[in-house]
């Protein structure tokens, strides 16, 4: 149990019960749980204008699940699913129905503390391999009933809302088999359904497991890796926070495997072609609505973590760092792994986070001239060979001393950072108990676009009284790269968080900014993406999916922009009257 200077908040701690409400919307791992530190407690009860006392009556909702909301499809449809999976592997229970069809975005958690279960599916069938999931697409094709499909079930963009029910496929119960290790080509194929962790420790052990020269890495670590499937990775268009060396998702994908309502569609294992459009591009991100992945082949890299080097630096001013960090990508010397540069209202977060705030090291700090709310932070690390690293490490030291940066290497900020990496977002839960939201929002920016989308969002945001809003770069390019907006607040309702979030979302398009970077469009930045692309864009998606689904039975209800009702396209999309 985390102390806060002799008080302790009512912080819930231990297993969550199966079947509850509170069992859905937590971060993944029901025996999991990460509370606030002091710095952070402090920041929240300073920014919210609030007490101890607001923070010793939890609302938990451990309430059981017990709604009544049978399957809508003719029960003949469920058993002839069940006699293709097996009656072990088809689940028409409602706790069930709603957690494969709920993600982990924050409209869900909302949702689900005032007991609001809407658009879920008919029934979730786990199928065994490939054959029985051409025979689902099949009969489901012929009978017009709606698939979507589950993978680890962290989506934040409402990817797997059922709207118009029908079956679920949970790729996660079987379908997460490793197929093929090629040492020679340095690939790797799978199902989708296996989860990171699973995949790392296959590679990272190649050489017990496989028998091979090297051990191997796939470079793939978003925040949800611990409970994200590969399958997600791909249909999202995903990236890690090594990407910027590692590269996003549809940088790592080699082949795969789709199966259609169409037929099945499969990419040749060559590293390049030419030989027309890039038809793995076309599949990668398709969220669902083109097909299912059966199988993906991606590229590995070699795991050399003893060669792994970290760096940590703070600027004067968010101008400086943007200038060093756009530098060093700039810089043709090589790529770091992690590279992370955080905004000052984030640095100033982390300071009172890391417990730096107000104490002799700030002092000195801000003596030499590194001053709240315009300092920066950078963080990361270099991976790869150790001549690479080193470099990596020496051009970026050089690059910072430049740009007026001080060194804060030696205290290993970014070994503190990598600890809690994958676990952050299990504070969540603490927050909500108390009605404070902290949710993301993330989009792509091209250097010349940068100051002015985080001016304009910051200035948004921050028209709400009282709100927390950090803002980082954590994927980079020599053209560019992410931001990725944290914002913490009070919320009275769920509307009165989604006009927050819309509004976002408006100011983000309006910004000329490109509406996700990393996690994807699903159902709830449908209605921002037809702007974004263009007419001639969306019209050719539109045809793709008519081809590969002409029934439009995959996914159905307006994931990436397909098929939206004019409430959806009005931005109402979600709203709980």
């Amino acid at each position: 149990m985390t102390k806060i200077k002799g008080f302790t908040p009512d912080w819930y701690e231990g297993e969550t019960p199966i079947g509850t409400y509170r069992s859905l919307f937590k971060w993944h791992d029901l025996n999991a749980f990460k509370h606030p530190n002091r710095g952070f407690y402090n920041l929240l009860r300073d920014t919210f204008q609030l007490s101890d006392q607001d923070f010793k009556e939890p609302k938990l909702c451990l309430q059981q699940l017990d709604e009544n909301i049978p399957p809508q499809i003719d029960r003949k449809h469920i058993n002839a699913i069940e006699a293709i999976v097996g009656k072990q592997n088809i689940a028409t229970d409602l706790y069930t129905r709603v957690r494969t069809s709920y993600g982990s975005g924050m409209v869900d958690a909302i949702r689900l503390r005032n007991h609001i279960i809407e658009n879920i599916n008919d029934c979730t069938a786990a199928p065994r391999n490939t054959k029985e999931i051409e025979q689902i697409v099949k009969y489901c094709d012929n009978n017009r009933i709606p698939i979507t499909i589950f993978g680890g079930g962290s989506t934040v963009t409402r990817g797997m809302e059922s709207t118009k029910g029908g079956v679920c496929l949970d790729m996660s119960i079987h379908m997460k088999k490793i197929l093929s290790f090629n040492e020679e080509n340095q690939t790797i194929t799978v199902q989708p359904g296996i989860y990171g962790p699973e995949l790392e420790d296959f590679l990272n052990n190649a050489t017990e497991k496989f028998g091979a020269k090297d051990r191997y890495t796939c470079g793939h670590f978003p925040q949800s890796f611990e409970h994200s499937s590969v399958g997600g990775w791909v249909v999202t268009r995903g990236a890690g926070q090594n990407s910027t060396y590692y590269g996003k998702i549809e940088d790592l994908v080699v082949s795969q495997e789709y199966i259609t309502p169409k037929g099945t569609f499969r990419t040749l294992d060559h590293p390049r072609a030419a030989t027309g459009p890039d038809f793995d591009q076309i599949m990668i991100g398709s969220e669902g609505c083109f097909g299912v992945l059966t199988e993906v082949t991606l590229r590995v890299f070699k795991y050399q973590p003893e060669n792994t080097r970290r760096f940590s630096y703070l600027f004067k001013s968010w101008e400086e760092a943007i200038s060093a960090y756009r530098e060093i990508m700039q810089g043709e010397f090589g790529y770091p792994s992690v590279f992370r540069l955080s905004d000052p209202e984030e640095t100033d977060a982390a300071m009172r986070i890391y417990q730096i705030h107000d104490s002799l090291a700030d002092s000195a700090l801000q003596a030499l001239g590194y001053q709240p709310m315009q300092r920066c932070l950078l963080l990361g690390s270099a991976d790869g060979d150790r001549a690479f690293t080193r470099l990596i490490q020496h051009k970026i030291r050089r690059i910072c001393r430049k740009h007026n940066a001080f060194n804060l290497s030696p205290f290993q900020v970014t070994r503190r950072w990598e600890y809690t990496r994958f676990t952050d977002a299990y504070m969540r839960e603490d927050l909500l108990d108390y009605d404070i939201v902290i949710d993301t929002l993330e989009c792509a920016v091209t250097w010349d676009q940068l100051h002015n989308v985080h001016t304009q969002v910051r200035q948004f945001i921050k028209k709400r009284p009282n709100t927390i809003c950090m803002t980082h770069i954590s994927h980079a390019y020599p053209q560019g790269g992410n931001l990725y907006f944290i914002f913490v607040i009070r919320y009275k309702d769920i509307n009165d968080y989604l006009c927050l979030q819309y509004g976002i979302l408006d100011v983000i398009q309006l910004s000329g900014a490109a509406m996700s970077h990393h996690h994807g469009i699903g159902k709830q930045t449908a209605p921002w993406l037809g702007a974004q692309i263009g007419d001639e864009w969306t019209q050719l998606m539109a045809a793709l999916k008519k081809h590969f689904d002409p029934h439009n039975i995959m996914n159905p209800g307006g994931t990436l922009g397909l098929d939206m009702t004019e409430e959806q396209k009005n931005k109402r999309w979600g709203f709980v009257k």
